[in-house]
């Protein structure tokens, strides 16, 4: 079958779902490519006053993505810094740690698990032992990444983006490492909540050449398109550099902004969905389909059959997923001050707060700033 169908698979894997904050609708297709890599997060109820949407783009396989879903948010949730209310460190924290998690035999057993069946058989090269009682079971404090200096397996070569948006009480914040991508609309406008990595960005070109690498035709090494993702391990092996500075690294940039009732839906999705259709365009159509339906996943699955290629060999092609968020107004707390946001047609302002990024324009951790943290599609 090679890298395409015959015919694209147009069955779709669709979900809708609300709190007294938020309504929810997701759908995701194979659509024209042999495997579907794509997976996807969403808890509504991360806590009592948090909400966790995440999607995730796999690539060289489907492990790394699902592996991202299983277990991603739960380390956003266990971390420390969390429960002091700094979400943007124990998200940062959440990202890097799925490297460190899937080195080692307990990792390389737990992606096999995750895997299909043929890309299992690459996985496991050579004899594992047997799992240890109580190694994984969803539970992060079972993981040791020290396993891996016993082991051969220095940790996948598939890969996955990671986007995904944490919304507490009327605080925004997102998080991404790749190419997949978060949307925000707010009266109509599209602002990018999110920047996509890719090799030719100045930055991300930088610290590929700094790390031992190259970028050849706008990928990594001649070979990755995006400059920045979970797993690829074969491009993080660097001892003498941390994971921050890698050819390629898991390290995301964080944005975050006070959601207003200016604000009326954000759009999760990778990149099957952004190479067919600008933010605009998605913002302009998802906004168009509410003034008629009210699920939301059926919103989403008309995002996918307008993208779907009706032949391969161009954009369209991609696996597709896409989670729509609508935000239930008026906010139960004044979030933003209107007199400080600038014109529709404009960035708007927020606090941003970027963390631990390669980006030039980034702030330091904790720092504020009166800055346009999201950027005009």
């Amino acid at each position: 079958m090679g890298i395409y169908l015959s015919s694209p698979k147009t069955e779709k894997a669709s979900e809708d779902g609300e709190n007294d904050r938020l309504r929810y609708g997701l759908s995701s297709m194979q659509g024209w490519r042999s495997t579907m890599e794509d997976a996807h997060a969403v808890y509504p109820h991360l806590d009592t006053s948090t909400s966790f949407f995440g999607v995730y783009d796999g690539h060289g396989g489907d492990e790394v993505s699902k592996f991202c879903a299983k277990f991603l948010h739960q380390e956003v949730l266990n971390h420390e810094a969390f429960s002091v209310g700094d979400v943007g460190t124990s998200t940062q924290h959440a990202f890097l740690r799925m490297d460190e998690m899937m080195r080692g035999q307990t990792g390389q057993r737990e992606l096999a698990s995750l895997a299909e069946k043929d890309q299992a058989k690459e996985i496991i090269e050579g004899l594992i032992s047997p799992p240890k009682s109580g190694e994984f079971k969803g539970q992060m404090d079972c993981v040791s990444s020290d396993e891996g200096a016993n082991s051969d397996y220095h940790g996948p070569t598939a890969g996955s983006t990671a986007c995904v948006a944490i919304i507490q009480n009327t605080q925004l914040l997102v998080a991404n490492a790749g190419d997949s991508r978060c949307v925000l609309s707010r009266k109509g406008q599209a602002y990018d909540m999110s920047r996509d990595h890719k090799p030719d960005l100045e930055a991300e070109k930088q610290r590929i050449i700094n790390a031992g690498g190259y970028v050849r035709c706008g990928r990594v090494n001649g070979s990755l398109n995006m400059a920045r993702a979970i797993g690829d391990m074969e491009l993080k092996q660097n001892k003498s550099l941390p994971a921050e500075k890698q050819i390629v690294t898991a390290n995301p940039d964080i944005r975050t902004v006070e959601l207003c009732n200016d604000d009326d839906f954000l759009v999760l999705a990778c990149d099957g969905i952004w190479d067919c259709m600008s933010s605009q365009e998605v913002v302009d159509f998802v906004g168009e389909q509410l003034k008629h339906e009210n699920k939301l996943s059926a919103v989403c699955e008309q995002v996918l059959d307008k993208c779907l290629a009706p032949s391969t060999g161009g954009e369209g092609c991609d696996n597709m997923t896409m989670i729509l968020v609508q935000f239930k107004k008026p906010f139960k707390t004044a979030a933003v001050n209107k007199d400080q946001l600038l014109p529709s047609n404009q960035n708007f302002e927020c606090n941003e707060n970027t963390v631990a990024s390669n980006n030039p324009n980034a702030v330091s951790a904790g720092s504020q700033c009166n800055d346009n943290a999201a950027e005009k599609a």
